[in-house]
C-alpha cells in the first residue's frame, strides 16, 4: 500500500479510530493486524517472508537471552544464525542475479563456460529495511544493551511497524519496543501536529518529487538524446527531487506515528545545508548512516586506528552502504564516490583551510559558510548522476555532456527553451510548480533553522491556520501529481 493512494486515506483513519477505541493492552494487536494487511496489499506472499524473519530473530533473541553478558561465546550462534538469516534472505532477492550477471560477464570476458542460472524473483518491499532493523535488535541483545523481548506479538509488530515499515526510519529496539507497550491516549494537540507533519510530507511528495520526476524520467531514461544544461538541470533537479521523496515518505511516516503517540527517529535535518560531506551524511538517511556507524564502521575500529586504516573503514563503510542501495554497479560507484570524498577531504584539510585564508574566505564567515554549502552540494549532485543513471555508461555520458555548449551563449539560451527542454506539452506548467515549490520549502527550512514551523502555525489565530491548510491543499489537488507514483526508496 502507498501512502500516495486513496487505499491508505482510507486505511489510516480506520487505524487510528481503531487503535484510541480499543483497550490500550490490545492496541498491538490492532496494529499488528494492519501492519501485515498494509504490507500484504502489495504482495501477500512475500509477507510469510516477513513472518520467518520475525520469528528466527524473536526465538534467537530469547536464545541469547538465557546467558549472561560473561556468557557471549554462548550467545554467538544465535547471533550468527540470525545474521545469516537475514543476510542471506536479503542476499537472495537482492543481490544474488547481480553477482551471478556480474561472474557470467566475467566468465565471457575471459571465454568460459557459465551455467549458473538467475533466479526470476521479485524484490519484496522494504526488504532492505526490516532486516536491518531486526539485525540491530539481535546484535543489541547479543552485546548486551537491550534485553530480549519475551512477547512475541510485541516483537512482530515492532518488525512490522506499518509507518516505517517499508522506507524507514529504521529504528532500534531501544527506542520503539517500550512505546509499543506505552498507553498513549488521545491528545488532540499531538493529532494536530502528526497530521500537520504527514501534510508537510504529502506536499514534499506530491507537489515537488512528482512533478520533478516528470522531468528528471525523460531525461536520464533518454540520457543520450540530450546535453548541456538540460543534463545539468535534470540531475538538479534529481537532488531536489529524491530528497522531497524520501524525506516526505519519512515524515508521513513520523507524523503517522506521531498521531497514535508514537515517536519516531528524525531522518533528514536539511542535509543541502550541509559544509561538508561528513556533515551532510549527519544529515540525509540519518537512520542509516548511524545503523552503518554503529553496527560497521565502529566494529571495524572506527577512528581509533592508524591512519591508512580509518580511510579504509570509512571507505568500506560508504561501499557497503552503496551496496546497501541497489543491486547494481551505479550504487557500488556512488557509494564509493561519497567513501573518497570523506577520505579526501581529511587528507587535505590543512590544504583547503590555507586555500581559503588566502583567498580571504575565512574574513567573511557568512560568504565562507554559502561558498562551503554549495561546494557540497555540487559534489552531492555530481555523486546523484550514478545513483539514478540505468547504466554506467549513461552516467559516464551525462557527465561528458553536461558542458557541451556551455561556452556558446546563443546554444545555451537555445537549449534553455522551457519547451524544448522539459519535453512535454505542459512542459512550463510542471516546471514552474516545480521551482516555485521548491522555493517554499527552502523558505520553510531557513525558517526551521530559528524554531519550529508547525509550532509557528500552532501559535497563529484559527483563521490564519485554516487558511494556510486549505491553500496548501487546494494547490496540491490543482498542482500535484496523482499518478500513485511509488516513492523511490520502496526499491531498495
Amino acid at each position: 500500500m502507498l501512502f500516495n493512494s486513496t487505499e491508505f486515506f482510507i486505511f489510516f483513519p480506520v487505524v487510528v479510530t481503531l487503535y484510541f477505541l480499543t483497550p490500550y493492552n490490545r492496541r498491538w494487536l490492532i496494529l499488528l493486524l494492519a501492519s501485515y494487511y498494509f504490507y500484504a496489499s502489495w504482495k501477500p506472499a512475500y509477507t510469510l517472508i516477513l513472518v520467518i524473519s520475525t520469528l528466527i530473530d524473536y526465538f534467537c533473541g530469547r536464545a541469547m537471552g538465557r546467558y549472561t553478558d560473561d556468557e557471549k561465546n554462548k550467545r554467538k550462534p544465535f547471533l550468527y544464525l540470525s545474521l545469516a538469516s537475514n543476510l542471506g534472505i536479503l542476499g537472495l532477492f537482492k543481490y544474488y542475479n547481480f553477482f551471478n550477471d556480474s561472474a557470467r560477464d566475467i566468465a565471457h570476458t575471459l571465454d568460459m563456460a557459465y551455467a549458473m542460472p538467475a533466479f526470476e524473483l521479485l524484490l519484496p518491499m522494504g526488504i532492505s529495511f526490516y532486516t536491518f532493523q531486526t539485525m540491530s535488535y539481535s546484535i543489541d541483545v547479543y552485546q548486551g544493551r537491550i534485553k530480549p523481548e519475551r512477547h512475541l506479538g510485541i516483537f512482530a509488530l515492532f518488525v512490522t511497524f506499518f509507518p516505517q515499515l517499508v522506507a524507514g526510519p529504521i529504528e532500534r529496539a531501544g527506542n520503539l519496543l517500550g512505546q509499543l507497550k506505552t498507553d498513549h491516549d488521545f491528545r488532540y494537540e499531538r493529532v494536530v501536529a502528526g497530521l500537520r507533519r504527514m501534510g508537510w510530507g504529502f506536499f514534499k511528495k506530491i507537489m515537488i518529487a512528482d512533478n520533478l520526476a516528470l522531468m528528471v524520467n525523460q531525461v536520464y531514461n533518454n540520457p543520450t538524446d540530450y546535453e548541456g544544461i538540460t543534463l545539468i538541470l535534470a540531475t538538479i533537479f534529481f537532488a531536489f527531487q529524491i530528497y522531497c521523496d524520501f524525506s516526505g515518505y519519512s515524515d508521513i511516516a513520523i507524523g503517522a506515528a506521531q498521531v497514535m503517540g508514537f515517536r519516531l527517529m528524525e531522518n533528514f535535518r536539511r542535509p543541502y545545508f550541509s559544509k561538508s560531506i561528513s556533515e551532510f551524511w549527519s544529515r540525509w538517511h540519518i537512520s542509516l548512516s548511524s545503523w552503518f556507524r554503529d553496527y560497521l564502521y565502529i566494529p571495524l575500529g572506527g577512528n581509533r586506528v592508524i591512519k591508512w586504516r580509518w580511510y579504509y573503514n570509512l571507505f568500506i563503510t560508504f561501499l557497503v552502504s552503496g551496496l546497501w542501495h541497489g543491486a547494481n554497479w551505479t550504487f557500488v560507484v556512488w557509494g564509493a564516490l561519497h567513501g573518497f570524498y570523506l577520505v579526501f577531504a581529511i587528507v587535505t584539510a590543512k590544504q583547503r583551510n590555507a586555500l581559503a585564508g588566502m583567498l580571504g574566505l575565512t574574513s567573511h564567515p557568512t560568504l565562507y559558510k554559502w561558498v562551503q554549502v554549495l561546494s557540497v552540494f555540487v559534489l552531492v549532485c555530481f555523486s546523484w548522476v550514478f545513483f539514478r543513471a540505468n547504466t554506467i555508461g549513461d552516467a559516464v555520458y551525462i557527465i561528458q555532456s553536461s558542458f557541451a555548449g556551455l561556452g556558446n551563449v546563443r546554444q545555451l539560451f537555445s537549449a534553455a527553451d522551457l519547451n524544448h527542454m522539459l519535453f512535454m506539452d505542459q512542459g512550463f506548467k510542471v516546471f514552474a510548480v516545480s521551482v516555485i515549490s521548491i522555493l517554499i520549502m527552502e523558505t520553510v527550512h531557513l525558517i526551521q533553522r530559528k524554531g519550529s514551523v508547525s509550532q509557528l502555525i500552532s501559535r497563529r489565530p484559527v483563521w490564519v491556520r485554516w487558511g494556510v491548510y486549505y491553500a496548501a491543499i487546494i494547490a496540491v489537488l490543482l498542482f500535484g501529481q496523482f499518478g500513485h507514483q511509488e516513492f523511490i526508496y520502496f526499491q531498495f
